[in-house]
């Protein structure tokens, strides 16, 4: 009784809350409730996949004639992966036809998709945006893949990604916005205002999912789909925050992740999906599983057979079902036999009518669709251009001795070698939605455009040897060239989803071939291309230059080749640590101290006898081709809940150049032990050089508070450090007491 007393209660929530602006939808909503069936409810709850595409396990019973008629009977309420590279707009409006058309009471599908980054027109992987730390920049990107999917009938994507990891071996580090929850939550807002735009009713937006709820980037040893246990301090304080500000930001959707938390799965938790993201948050969107996670509750040990699992899930919170026919085949019987109270699928119906409302469908179902749209905008050269802008900013510069960069454009014998600078598919990286294969610009191409001086050797490929003859042909040119630009890492197919690596040093020999290089040409750039952060060790310590260009879209070749040429100062910042050794991850900035932690040469202290504590390149690190002097720190704290930090920074160089400023606070004392430092502020800014700039920050009680173990959030008095710099390996320090 007490179960159906909540579920009522959160109903006329649901109803009093939403009165003002939106009482012409809920009473639309309640009266098209009032007219289905249990079976048209249920349908509103099940997702297909679509006709030709799979990215996950196969259901044993999804036939396309059975979905076929299922759709013909509204007993569909979403599809997912319709065919969307052969006339994606007449695949979308003949299957909503085949619905609004035929089925009782017209109910339009939602349409949904994984549009990443990008649709057709590919913007640098998420992790590389991140790099950028321009939310501007992040915004409009997700706004270029809205208007790009829109116009073909998506209507909804899964996307973004704001779980936070610290390990890179996990594949999906690629799709995410790194390691820190500040910084992975102005990422999080930044891509749902892209998605959703100011009016989810505008034809060019598209409804966003905040996933995965919650907890996925912490499995265990880097695995997907594996488990993952984390104490209530890293729950509250590290892994929802970006969620939160996702929901902040009017995200519409959440998808619940596969793992298990505190041992249970998260599909079936429902802790996570009422008690705080429903009751606690009041989401008034709607939760879909992520695919066939209900079933998987089974495997977990979590559910004795499907039925089982729809009843776990429905009582949780989970809304739609992403292919696991677990709804569609078990929900009405649950419900005729009292396993389930009524008003949980009520509520669910209501959630997800609601979203197709507000995506005006009722309106007009096809209102998506539209080919002369898609005509104008699908790989539009705006497009093009506004990404090639943005795989610039998300370009790091990890190392540069002696100014080896720029390269001047009367370079003479520039040797290129690795089977990377000539692939046009590694680029567009994981999770491309409808990019045309090979259809980024290569490096190649884009240094051509600066210089013909150019031997190109393929030497090394992530995906497989090549055999001795051509890395000896790779070393021959290396030792006859001025310069060597070698191009390395991972393929655009070894991250991602069901990608996660034990070794995350250079696949194949493409490391071998670089020491090789470097014993007969020292004078080496490393162009890296990668998903997630490798082991670059070696490299750091021999190569002169290092530069991180992760997988950056439709335009890499040309963004590349404009910062080694130097018509673009480069300006990314890491959101993740780069470890030395595999054996240091998990590896981040924002960790306890410890009771014994390290100075000098102690032994008995918090280390390793084989290696250093320290990462080889830190959170927020990245160099620029010019360089900037901290100065002048100065902390008012006359006014205890706005607390100013102001300073100075001065382009010493004679470039040009953008620095992004970070500020770091540490809580010396607290009731439950805070990290040695946090980032609470960043700002790019833009220097002419010699120019000097003020920068101001305010910390109020959103920065400087914290959530307790049982979810409270309190500010506490006591002494506080502030941290300044252009990483995480801050410069300028000072404290303020809080009163």
């Amino acid at each position: 009784m007490k179960k159906v007393f909540t579920i009522l209660l959160s109903i006329v929530l649901f109803t009093i809350v939403n009165a003002n602006g939106n009482k012409g939808t809920n009473t639309k909503v309640e009266n098209l409730l009032a007219k289905m069936t249990l079976e048209e409810k249920i349908g509103q709850l099940t997702q297909y996949n679509g006709f030709w595409n799979v990215t996950g396990p196969v259901p044993n019973d999804g036939s396309a004639n059975l979905k076929y008629v299922d759709l013909k009977n509204g007993l569909v309420g979403s599809m997912l992966n319709v065919n969307y590279k052969e006339d994606a707009v007449g695949n979308i409006r003949k299957i909503q036809k085949i619905v609004v058309e035929n089925s009782r009471l017209h109910i339009p599908l939602i349409f949904g998709l994984d549009v990443v980054h990008g649709y057709k027109t590919i913007a640098p992987i998420p992790l590389a945006e991140s790099a950028s730390w321009d939310l501007e920049a992040i915004e409009k990107s997700a706004r270029i893949a809205a208007i790009e999917a829109s116009a073909t009938g998506v209507n909804w994507t899964f996307a973004p990604m704001v779980d936070i990891s610290r390990d890179p071996r996990w594949g999906r580090v690629m799709e995410g916005g790194g390691e820190d929850p500040y910084l992975g939550s102005k990422i999080a807002a930044a891509r749902i205002k892209g998605f959703q735009g100011t009016n989810l009713a505008d034809i060019n937006t598209i409804a966003a999912t905040a996933k995965h709820f919650v907890g996925y980037g912490f499995s265990e040893a880097g695995r997907d789909y594996n488990t993952v246990d984390i104490g209530t301090s890293t729950f509250y304080n590290i892994v929802l925050p970006p969620f939160h500000a996702a929901l902040d930001a009017g995200a519409k959707t959440f998808m619940t992740s596969f793992n298990v938390i505190n041992g249970i799965p998260s599909t079936g938790n429902k802790f996570l999906l009422r008690n705080i993201l429903k009751d606690k948050w009041n989401f008034q969107g709607f939760v879909v599983s992520d695919w066939g996670a209900i079933g998987e509750m089974i495997n977990h040990g979590f559910a004795k057979d499907l039925k089982h699992s729809a009843e776990l899930a429905i009582n949780a919170g989970c809304d739609m079902d992403m292919e696991s026919y677990a709804f569609k085949n078990h929900l009405k019987e649950l419900v005729e036999k009292g396993k389930i109270d009524i008003s949980l699928i009520d509520d669910a119906v209501r959630r997800i009518l609601k979203v197709k409302y507000e995506l005006g469908l009722f309106d007009d179902p096809y209102k998506y669709c539209n080919e002369e749209r898609y005509k104008k905008n699908v790989g539009s050269q705006e497009h093009q251009n506004a990404v090639l802008e943005i795989a610039k900013k998300s370009i790091v510069l990890l190392k540069n001795e002696n100014k080896t960069l720029p390269l001047k454009r009367s370079q003479q014998k520039l040797a290129v070698i690795g089977s990377l600078a000539d692939d046009k598919d590694t680029p567009l990286g994981n999770w491309r939605a409808a990019a045309v294969a090979n259809s980024a610009v290569s490096v190649l191409e884009g240094l051509k455009k600066y210089t013909k001086n150019i031997t190109f050797v393929k030497g090394v490929s992530p995906d497989s040897i090549l055999g001795t003859e051509e890395f000896n042909k790779a070393v021959n040119l290396a030792k006859n060239s001025s310069c060597v630009l070698m191009v390395l890492g991972e393929s655009g197919r070894q991250t991602g989803e069901a990608r996660s690596k034990a070794d995350i040093g250079f696949p194949q020999n493409q490391e071998e071939l670089l020491k090789a290089v470097y014993k007969v040409n020292k004078n080496i750039v490393l162009v890296l291309m990668n998903g997630r952060p490798l082991i670059l060790t070696w490299a750091e310590e021999h190569i002169p230059a290092i530069l991180e260009t992760w997988h950056l879209g439709s335009q890499s070749g040309n963004a590349i080749a404009g910062v080694l040429f130097g018509d673009y100062n480069p300006s990314g910042k890491l959101p993740m640590t780069f470890p030395r050794s595999i054996g240091q991850i998990p590896i981040y900035y924002n960790h306890y101290n410890t009771g014994r932690p390290c100075v000098g040469e102690e032994n008995f202290c918090s280390r390793y006898i084989d290696e250093v504590n320290e990462p080889l390149y830190p959170f927020g690190y990245g160099l620029s081709y010019t360089e900037f002097k901290y100065s002048n720190l100065k902390i008012d704290n006359t006014d205890n809940h706005n607390i100013r930090v102001s300073f100075n920074i001065k382009n010493t160089g004679d470039v040009a150049g953008e620095e992004v400023v970070q500020l770091y606070i540490r809580d010396k004392v607290a009731s439950v032990v805070r990290p040695v430092k946090e980032l609470k502020g960043f700002n790019k800014i833009l220097l002419q050089p010699g120019e000097l700039k003020n920068v101001e920050f305010t910390l109020t009680d959103k920065e400087l508070g914290y959530y307790l173990n049982d979810g409270k959030f309190i500010v506490e008095p006591g002494e506080f450090d502030i941290m300044i710099g252009g990483s995480s390996r801050t410069s300028l320090k000072g404290k303020f007491i809080l009163r």
